[in-house]
């Protein structure tokens, strides 16, 4: 090598180290998409009273249709995840923002019940499910070998975002002009992020003409020339075959391993205890108490706002430490949380409200880290499909918390047991996150050896 090589050689190198990677475009796009389809997130909690008052309907007939639209949202995202190892991450994130946008921007037009069924439950709830926390896994497992922890807690923080962002102003629609006007704004927040979908939202590392972040290029010994070598398998970009049976297929991989069915029982509890209680419901709760309903919507937006810290700081903590400990702390600070609020509840904001919502807000989905994390540890490149399906337990968890809680309302003038049996359960989700083994990752993989079409 002459010396003018020796010179010129590390000045690229250098500039390389200083330009920003484009896996941090791809997950500053991501995040922008999950606060745009995080609005309807904050909607129905604050929707709920309006749309009583001008037809009539029930608590149990809304939150039926926050029960399909939780369902949906839950069952979708396992075929959302194997659909975007099919066709891309772009075309499915797009379509799953036209079809939230469509849904909501639909709502305006309802004057039966049925119809909000279709509008909040089905077109809103496969265009959520196709994104939530399984697009935030699926972005970390895809674009980033290093700090997945802290990329998932990031994007997961997106959702709080959206409802930070959505949720005062959503409420304010709601008392005047109206609840129709509020509908258009989650409408239009979500079809606003498309467009930069479409341009930046590449489906994987080799479509930029990169490595993954944090992973590292070794030469080749036949050609000398630079490979890619990453820490672990990383999932494949685009597998061959059908995604529903490629999803149905992993979902009977990791149906033989106890951890799986761990996540599953605990990520059901944590989304009863989210979307479905104190998403849902906390408004209303808070309105029999005499609370107006735009007080109690800023207390859920300062849920948000904590939720955005406790989550990244989750990410990070789960890069270094054990993550079962972690999810068995979040899920009894939690129960904590939830068996004491029924005594926080009154027509004013109370010093200890606050601290209720600051405690709930760090906790709310903290949980996605080290449980996304314990999914790829176990079931390797299956991992995000996997997450995808205790992601729909989460869901269906959710789902029957609205549900119940709404039925709960009706039958007894209040919440109160539903809080009570939430914090119970909570209790059981730490018993059950604690007791997943230690050397889980170190074991399982061997009994969910990725398909032929991942290797």
């Amino acid at each position: 090598m002459s010396a003018s090589e020796t010179t010129l050689l590390p000045s690229p190198r250098k500039r390389r180290r200083r330009q920003l990677h484009p896996a941090w475009i791809v997950a500053a796009v991501a995040f922008l998409a999950l606060v745009g389809a995080a609005g309807f997130r904050a909607a129905p909690g604050v929707l709920m009273v309006p749309l009583q008052d001008e037809f009539g309907w029930s608590t149990t007939v809304l939150s039926g249709a926050v029960s399909i639209n939780l369902v949906l949202f839950g069952l979708t995202a396992p075929f959302a995840a194997a659909l975007m190892e099919r066709f891309g991450i772009r075309a499915v994130t797009s379509v799953a923002l036209v079809l939230i946008g469509a849904g909501s921007a639909l709502t305006v037009l309802v004057n039966q019940s049925w119809q909000i069924l279709l509008t909040w439950g089905l077109l809103i709830g496969l265009g959520t499910g196709s994104m939530a926390l399984v697009f935030a896994a699926t972005i970390a497992n895809t674009w980033f070998t290093k700090s997945r922890g802290l990329v998932i807690g990031i994007l997961t923080a997106g959702s709080a975002a959206g409802q930070l962002v959505f949720l005062p102003f959503i409420a304010m629609l709601a008392q005047d002009p109206g609840w129709r006007q509020a509908s258009l704004l989650i409408a239009a927040g979500a079809l606003a992020v498309v467009p930069l979908v479409l341009k930046f939202l590449k489906n994987s590392p080799a479509d930029a003409g990169v490595l993954p972040y944090g992973a590292e290029a070794v030469p080749s010994a036949e050609t000398g020339t630079a490979s890619a070598a990453a820490a672990e398998p990383a999932p494949s970009t685009a597998p061959s075959g059908n995604a529903a049976v490629r999803a149905l297929q992993v979902l009977k991989r990791a149906s033989k391993v106890r951890t799986f069915w761990a996540l599953v029982a605990g990520f059901a509890i944590c989304g009863a205890t989210t979307n479905g209680l104190i998403g849902t419901h906390f408004i209303p709760s808070a309105h029999d108490h005499g609370m107006a309903e735009t007080t109690a919507a800023g207390l859920l937006a300062v849920v948000g706002v904590f939720d955005i810290v406790g989550t990244i700081a989750s990410g990070w903590l789960t890069d270094r430490f054990n993550p079962r400990i972690l999810l068995a702390v979040y899920y009894q600070f939690r129960g904590i949380g939830l068996l004491v609020l029924p005594l926080l509840l009154s027509a004013t904001v109370q010093p200890s409200m606050i601290v209720f919502v600051v405690i709930y807000g760090l906790d709310w989905v903290a949980t996605v880290p080290p449980t996304a994390a314990i999914c790829r540890q176990v079931f390797g490149a299956d991992g995000s499909v996997v997450f995808g399906w205790v992601f729909a337990a989460h869901q269906l968890g959710a789902a029957a918390a609205a549900l119940g809680a709404g039925a709960i309302r009706d039958a007894t003038g209040q919440y109160t047991y539903a809080w009570f049996g939430a914090a119970a359960m909570c209790t059981i989700a730490a018993v059950i996150s604690a007791t997943i083994r230690k050397d889980a990752g170190a074991r399982e993989p061997v009994l969910v050896a990725a398909s032929p079409a991942d290797r």
